[in-house]
């Protein structure tokens, strides 16, 4: 029976995910995972040794090297075949956050919800939230509730920081398919293009009713009242469906 793989430590989610040549149409594509390029990024980009970087990541030097040398070998096929180079999967953990306040304790059969807030409504650019407001739900109902400050956690990082807090689901409005996919890889449901007041976003969640787009993206997130879904309908129920409110 093989070893089972260990799961690499990320420190930081990578912002972009998909680099195209411009001067032709790539026909195909090259998949880095997340944990390659967290290696590219520490001996390449942050100049670490791979004593460094294989402690930083958690695994041995020897696999360091296999992951490096795999990341540039598929660098390489993009340059110099013009294809499209995506950074997709991967068997990663985060890094963890040291949050500056005391997080509300979770209870063991909670849903968390994280809402992007600014001012008592849905913030709507991920990437520049500067507080969450969180929100505990049992049996459909909300019982705890709490603001948390970001301290400046970028893009790369918010992921990280909401994994840390323990959330299950992200309420937000527009948001870029980086901070998607680095949810996705955080295991966090993302309910995006949702619009108006925090409070009544989180409840409609809790109660199987939230209108949201899921392809809504920062530069064109007001095109949620054309095309919004709702949550409990057309499969989305509890359990069911990648944008039901399953926890």
């Amino acid at each position: 029976m093989p070893r089972p793989v260990k799961c690499r430590r990320i420190g930081q989610m990578p912002v972009y995910r998909s680099f195209s040549p411009d001067d032709v149409e790539a026909g195909e594509s090259v998949r880095m995972t997340v944990d390659e390029f967290e290696a590219l990024r520490l001996l390449d980009g942050e100049g670490m040794t791979q004593e460094a970087c294989a402690s930083q990541m958690n695994i041995a030097r020897t696999t360091v090297t296999a992951i490096y040398d795999s990341a540039r070998r598929k660098v390489a096929d993009a340059l110099v075949h013009g294809k499209r180079l995506l950074i997709v999967g991967g068997c990663c953990e985060f890094t963890p956050m040291e949050i500056s306040q005391e997080i509300m304790r979770k209870g063991r059969m909670a849903m968390r919800i994280a809402v992007a807030y600014e001012n008592g409504e849905v913030f709507q650019h991920f990437g520049h939230t500067a507080q969450f407001k969180l929100y505990d739900v049992e049996d459909g109902m909300i019982t705890g509730e709490q603001v948390v400050d970001t301290n400046g956690s970028g893009h790369g990082a918010l992921a990280g920081f909401l994994q840390a807090a323990k959330v299950d689901a992200l309420i937000c409005g527009g948001i870029g398919m980086g901070a998607r996919m680095a949810l996705a890889d955080a295991k966090i449901k993302l309910y995006a293009g949702v619009q108006g007041n925090a409070d009544a976003a989180a409840k409609a969640l809790a109660e199987s009713r939230l209108e949201y787009d899921p392809d809504a993206c920062c530069d064109h997130h007001d095109h949620h009242g054309e095309h919004g879904h709702h949550c409990g309908e057309h499969g989305h129920h509890h359990g069911e469906g990648h944008h039901g409110c399953e926890h």
